[in-house]
């Protein structure tokens, strides 16, 4: 009995046109995620598909997507600890600015506080003898001055009493003063002069820098006197004949006589 071949759209498809037919269709229904729910049982029974690579496709998915995964964890954890760097840096600069404002503004007062103290220094006056009273005022007349007046005041103390600086300046004259026997002359930081007469001892020398309150004799009766007693002078200059109102001058500086 003879057999003939199917032939037109009735025949019958060979075994690898049906295994590759079939892998195409895995590999399309893989795409659209089908493939792992009810596709993979339908075809385990074909061992043809084993032949066509898919698996290989599909291991290579799964290992990009890891990776992808992988190298987005690191970029975020990149990311992350950027920031906190950023964070800790600017926390770290603000700290330094601060600290430096703060240094700055210390040595601002600090500046403000010596030149306070500086001032205070300069324009600190004192009586020539703490606790004594002018005895003798200014411009008394009588025959006793050689100019017909007094040209200063005298300030009552017993000879051997310490005389001080009345402010801030530098010595001008020390030693014999005729009339005025022992004497000092200083000149003041404002530019006047003051002068300290008949002292028994001289306790600073030419040149020397003195301040307020600083002991520079001891009162006596050196000179033209009829007793002992400081005779203090406030000048606008060092020579004799300049002479200002010594309680005036004074009382301008703050003293209380």
């Amino acid at each position: 009995m003879a057999f003939t071949r199917a032939t037109g759209k009735h025949r019958r498809p060979r075994r690898i046109e049906r295994g590759t037919a079939r892998a195409a269709g895995v590999a399309a229904l893989t795409t659209t995620g089908v493939v792992g729910s009810f596709a993979a049982p339908a075809l385990a029974a074909e061992p043809a598909a084993a032949q066509t690579g898919l698996t290989p496709v599909i291991t290579l998915g799964d290992e990009v997507a890891a990776q992808v995964d992988a190298q987005a964890a690191a970029q975020h954890e990149a990311a992350r600890e950027a920031a906190e760097t950023a964070a800790r840096k600017a926390a770290e600069k603000a700290a330094r600015e601060k600290a430096a404002e703060a240094a700055e503004e210390a040595r601002e007062e600090k500046e403000r506080a010596a030149r306070e103290a500086e001032r205070a220094r300069l324009n600190t006056f004192v009586s020539p003898i703490p606790g004594s009273y002018v005895s003798t005022g200014y411009k008394s007349g009588g025959a006793v001055w050689s100019s017909g007046s007094h040209t200063g005041v005298d300030f009552h103390a017993a000879s051997g009493t310490p005389v001080q600086s009345v402010g801030m300046g530098t010595v001008v004259e020390a030693g014999w003063g005729g009339a005025y026997g022992n004497q000092v002359v200083i000149k003041m930081h404002d530019g006047t002069y003051t002068q300290y007469g008949h002292l028994s001892s001289i306790g600073v020398s030419v040149g020397q820098q003195v301040a307020a309150g600083q002991q520079i004799g001891l009162s006596g009766a050196t000179g033209n006197v009829t007793g002992a007693h400081l005779h203090f002078e406030a000048r606008t200059g060092a020579e004799y004949g300049s002479d200002l109102d010594p309680v005036a001058y004074l009382r301008a500086h703050g003293v209380n006589l």
